[in-house]
């Protein structure tokens, strides 16, 4: 359903993504990050799913072309560590972002386990954000303070997460509310990764369409257009 673009960063580097466009014309846009793996078919298709619910949606390839198979997880740590989060926030995914906002529409950023983690340090870095949704992934507080949150979040995390913890998710909403930061969170009784339905071991498709059907609600109200579920 979409394409693979090429677009400029604010550094005037190029950068690509994959792109899938919504029926109409004017619509608001989601930027869309990749999880540890990289570009997978599974975040392609979530775009296309974005699309079809009325955004514009792009998820920049973060690993420049690399995706890591899925039981190859020392491949995906190592990816993952070698990334430069500010780098690819405030150059790539901000990039992303103004190419979604070049004709006017209000953009939001979503992101899984990685992904996520960039969401929050994006919603402290970039200024043309107009909402985040954020799943199972919370960065170092070192790289984005919740105080430096500047748009309202959503947020959807696993109680069987071994990486995004719990514990690392109370203390991150504990310091949302300390700081008078829009939040709305919500707890699965699920595995990390409960959205990838390429990973049968992880995946929960109860949990999954619940989690989707209020990340199209949020972006709906905060990004405007008339996006369907």
């Amino acid at each position: 359903m979409g394409t693979s673009i090429t677009f400029k960063r604010p550094d005037g580097k190029d950068a690509s993504g994959y792109l899938a466009n919504a029926a109409r014309g004017n619509a608001p846009g989601v930027v869309v990050i990749q999880e540890w793996w990289g570009l997978s078919d599974q975040i392609k298709g979530l775009c296309d799913r974005f699309a079809l619910a009325g955004f514009d949606a792009l998820a920049p390839d973060l690993y420049k072309g690399k995706v890591v198979p899925y039981h190859d997880t020392d491949s995906a740590n190592k990816e993952m560590n070698s990334l430069d989060f500010m780098d690819a926030t405030t150059q790539t995914v901000r990039g992303a972002t103004q190419y979604l906002s070049r004709n006017g529409a209000k953009i939001g950023l979503t992101g899984f386990c990685l992904g996520g983690a960039v969401t929050i340090i994006g919603a402290t870095k970039i200024p043309e954000l107009a909402a985040g949704v954020v799943f199972y992934g919370i960065p170092p507080e070192q790289a984005a303070k919740p105080a430096d949150v500047k748009i309202p979040l959503q947020a959807h995390f696993a109680n069987k997460d071994d990486w995004c913890t719990p514990e690392l998710v109370n203390g991150f909403e504990k310091a949302m509310k300390a700081a008078g930061k829009s939040l709305e969170l919500f707890r699965y009784d699920a595995e990390h990764a409960f959205v990838n339905e390429q990973r049968q071991a992880v995946h929960d498709r109860e949990a999954a369409e619940l989690a989707w059907g209020r990340a199209i609600k949020f972006f709906a109200n905060h990004l405007g257009g008339n996006s369907a579920a």
